[in-house]
């Protein structure tokens, strides 16, 4: 049985502000952290990575250059990207870690491209990152993203319906508490497909820090945890003052929000 933990997801730099917050582990970013930009806007394996525990998630798979919906981009170039992260990011995961394909920007359709054309290539990239991943045997998850990050699949219940319709029905997805409030998800939703889902983001208010604001963040813990989801939960953030400080208290209101492991 899992022993469900909570995280912060973090850039690699932030190993040790997250550690001294009390999270059970960094959710690593990969661009930016793990990788770092060549010449040319290819990506390389960072240099220098900080030491961190293995850790069970990782998040921000593609940069927005990487075109994954586009289909005028030959697929050889996704995939060497692809190759390139997994082989940075193998060393510091669990067996099994997830991966999250979120990249708004990257996944946004191409300007002229139309939408079925688009869903297509992005299924063909979300079928190449799930078999590379299992390679390794890590798992490469789904992200609905609101509307203002990309224009596909922008819900739970529109990831598992594009997955469905591309025979992926076995790619699970991310339910993330910032995503669901602004596309105005129901939590019955989350609920209902909370089976299909493979690890979970949250933040509050504005992607503040957890107790800095106002979003139903038990409500949202609890439809999860009904519906079945026995997975870690990951704090996503966008506004950190001092995440070492701050951290610790967010940690503390997700950790009893969470019917799991609420005391």
């Amino acid at each position: 049985m899992t022993t469900i933990q909570h995280g912060i997801i973090a850039p690699a730099a932030q190993a040790a502000a997250v550690r001294a917050a009390g999270a059970d582990y960094l959710e690593a970013t990969i661009v930016g952290s793990l990788l770092e930009e060549g010449a040319g806007g290819t990506w390389h394996r960072a240099a220098e990575v900080p030491e961190f525990a293995p850790a069970p998630s990782f998040a921000i798979l593609f940069p927005a250059t990487v075109r994954i919906s586009d289909p005028s981009v030959p697929l050889a170039e996704t995939e060497e990207h692809l190759r390139t992260a997994l082989a940075a990011l193998a060393p510091h995961a669990r067996p099994g870690a997830t991966i999250v394909l979120g990249s708004g920007a990257a996944r946004r359709l191409p300007e002229g491209v139309e939408r079925a054309a688009g869903e297509e290539r992005l299924a063909a990239t979300v079928r190449l990152a799930r078999d590379l991943a299992a390679e390794r045997g890590l798992e490469v998850l789904l992200e609905p993203l609101h509307r203002g990050e990309t224009d596909l699949v922008t819900t739970i219940g529109e990831a598992v319906a594009f997955l469905d319709a591309h025979d992926l029905a076995e790619v699970r997805v991310v339910a993330d508490l910032f995503h669901v409030m602004l596309e105005e998800e129901p939590f019955a939703v989350v609920r209902e497909h909370a089976g299909r889902v493979g690890h979970a983001h949250v933040a509050d208010t504005d992607r503040r820090p957890p107790g800095q604001g106002d979003w139903p963040l038990a409500g949202f813990l609890t439809a999860l945890r009904d519906g079945g989801y026995g997975g870690h939960v990951s704090i996503e953030c966008f506004i950190w003052q001092d995440i070492a400080a701050e951290g610790r208290d967010a940690l503390a209101v997700l950790r009893a929000a969470d019917p799991a492991t609420a005391a």
